[in-house]
């Protein structure tokens, strides 16, 4: 996998990248554990009982795309915003009629 980077927030916040959470399967309300390693960050999704039964079901994109704004800030929702807007016109000027 690429390098990903990203900025730590002013709150020490950051967002684990969509194609990481897609990859390794986390899902909202997942326990996410971290232990640091020398100079690195170790995540860990946490199971928190044995035996539990888990059930994930596929997510839509309209899911993955709601999960993937959900702790953007209010600038990555404005690009994003901006570039779909872009994708819109784009296919409205091809005549696209799923647009």
């Amino acid at each position: 996998m690429q390098k990903i980077l990203k900025i730590l927030g002013k709150r020490g916040r950051i967002t684990i990248p969509w194609e990481i959470r897609g990859e390794l399967g986390f899902a909202h309300n997942d326990v996410i554990s971290f232990e640091q390693s020398g100079d690195a960050v170790l995540i860990r999704r946490e199971k928190l009982c044995d035996g539990c039964i888990t059930v994930s079901k596929p997510k839509d994109n309209a899911t993955a795309l709601t999960e993937l704004l959900e702790d953007a800030t209010p600038e990555e929702i404005r690009t994003a915003l901006i570039q779909l807007s872009v994708r819109w016109a784009e296919l409205q000027a091809r005549g696209d009629k799923n647009a």
